[in-house]
């Protein structure tokens, strides 16, 4: 059984910057892809223009991808949670933000518990000044390295 996964596990989760392919490709995203042989439900945080927003849920099949948000990245931070639907256990952090049960998008991260939804830890993803970004979900038991 997978047990809770947090960010300071280093086999738990890497993230890399994956190149631009092809002269005239302009294509630049938030991408996770899914490296386990579960499937992965994952949610995401930003600061939009109008503050902070939480959006889930995207469901990767195992060994796939899917671009969370399209275009090139405007900000620094972007935040991260997955759960595992076969196996139980989660890849969360120490961010706190709100989801809910059911596809959502929230704006805010004050008062999750009293406005119904759930307050949740999210991980910090690092992108640096790169315009677009890949997480890799990993098994708990593969060894990874970080990226930039």
């Amino acid at each position: 059984m997978r047990q809770l996964l947090t960010f300071g596990l280093p086999i738990a989760l890497l993230s890399l910057s994956i190149p631009v392919i092809g002269a005239g490709t302009a294509r630049a995203d938030l991408q996770v892809c899914n490296q386990t042989d579960s499937q992965v439900g994952i949610a995401v945080g930003y600061k939009g223009q109008d503050g902070w927003i939480t959006e889930g849920w995207w469901n990767l099949t195992p060994k796939g991808c899917e671009v969370l948000l399209s275009g090139p990245l405007v900000a620094r931070y972007y935040y991260i949670y997955g759960v595992d639907y076969d196996l139980g256990g989660e890849w969360t952090g120490t961010s706190f933000m709100c989801t809910r049960d059911q596809e959502f998008t929230i704006a805010g991260t004050e008062n999750c518990v009293a406005q119904g939804n759930e307050l949740t830890g999210f991980l910090e993803i690092d992108t640096g000044s790169e315009r677009q970004w890949t997480v890799q979900l990993t098994e708990p038991t593969e060894q990874g390295i970080g990226g930039r």
